[in-house]
């Protein structure tokens, strides 16, 4: 367990790449992807609730989602904070920090997503790194080292060691770069500085919130008004006024490239396997492999494939799923939709699902 350490797990968005799976509704946190019998949120608080130790995890959420995640979760009712309307990561993560030193004073406080699979050993380590770094004053980060010139996530340059005491791994951040081409990755990988964004943020509450209230004074400003409401009765009030008109804007343009670029940002390399779950492709690689490379996720006497290696099935009722002669294909049963894709156009999906919004926005 890590001393005043507080874990923030953001729990929104649609997984709209995992469709018909995945909805607004029913997004990809809320599911078991792995076959391992937690969904992926159970899964997350699972692996940070040792760090923090008892009531050491807080979940933002969305009020859509929130009776969904008091069901999955056995939190107190105080380590559940929703939020009335999506403002993306910097105000869910902002609210919570803010919520978290209101009730606790300056606690180190960790973001980590609720819809990501990490494996193998590592994790806490690096989480551990992590907190001595922004014990030291920094905003840090914990990079994934990557596997191939990926264009899906945005990458995370290291600079030089960072020199503080607990955090012998961690290195200065000499900079973010967003989602690049496929060239510019390959080239990223070969000179050996970068790593994958995961998203995941680690400093102590006030450092983050003077950095928000130094680059975004209104967003922190209404933070904190909401935040010194929150365990009062006039939390709704408060709420209803402020929330609607807070900026709409990612943790990492808000804080971490600015500050980065100021010397503020360290990183703490990963030794643990992740994924991010992004579509079927990736789901593919953490469900286990059946004869022909062919993966199930759910029942697999619902399911009968002939000739088609490296299938991908999700049965969803009760009917069986036949699959014949068709390498690589991706098949998705819900009550309500059927998918059949292939893993080459998993990222397609996304494209699919704006199709399906403009002819049945109420499959989504």
């Amino acid at each position: 367990m890590l001393d005043s350490f507080r874990a923030i797990v953001p729990a929104g968005g649609a997984g709209t790449r995992l469709w018909p799976l995945s909805r607004a509704g029913s997004p990809k946190f809320l599911h078991d992807l792995t076959g391992s019998g937690r969904t992926l949120l159970q899964a997350t608080v699972d692996r940070l609730t040792p760090l923090t130790g008892p009531g050491g995890v807080v979940v933002v959420t969305g009020e859509r989602h929130a009776a969904a995640v008091r069901a999955q979760l056995e939190l107190p009712a105080a380590a559940l904070l929703t939020e009335p309307s999506p403002r993306d990561s910097m105000a869910a993560i902002g609210l919570a920090a803010a919520v978290l030193a209101e009730r606790e004073g300056d606690v180190v406080v960790g973001s980590f997503a609720a819809d990501h699979v990490i494996s193998g050993d590592g994790f806490a380590l690096a989480v551990g790194q992590a907190v001595a770094a922004a014990r030291a004053g920094y905003v840090a980060t914990i990079g994934i080292r990557a596997t191939g010139p990926s264009t899906a996530f945005g990458y995370i340059r290291s600079g030089g060691p960072l020199g503080v005491p607990g955090a012998p791994d961690a290195r200065h951040v000499a900079g973010f770069t967003e989602k690049p081409d496929a060239a510019t990755a390959a080239a990223y990988l070969a000179t050996g500085e970068y790593a994958w964004n995961a998203g995941m943020f680690v400093a102590r509450a006030e450092v983050l919130l003077g950095h928000l209230e130094r680059l975004h004074p209104a967003l922190h400003d209404g933070l904190r008004q909401v935040a010194a409401a929150w365990d009062t009765d006039a939390r709704g009030e408060v709420l209803g006024r402020v929330w609607p008109g807070l900026a709409r804007i990612a943790i990492d343009h808000a804080i971490a490239e600015p500050v980065a670029a100021e010397g503020g940002v360290a990183v703490v390399p990963a030794t643990f396997a992740w994924d991010d779950v992004g579509d079927f492709a990736s789901l593919a690689g953490l469900v286990p492999a059946g004869a022909e490379g062919v993966r199930v996720l759910g029942d697999p006497d619902r399911v009968l494939t002939l000739g088609a290696p490296g299938a991908t099935v999700v049965p969803g009722g009760d009917r069986l799923v036949a699959v014949l002669g068709i390498p690589d294909v991706v098949v998705v049963e819900t009550p309500d939709a059927l998918l059949v894709t292939t893993k080459d156009r998993a990222q397609d999906v996304k494209a699919l699902v704006d199709a399906v919004r403009a002819r049945r926005a109420d499959l989504l």
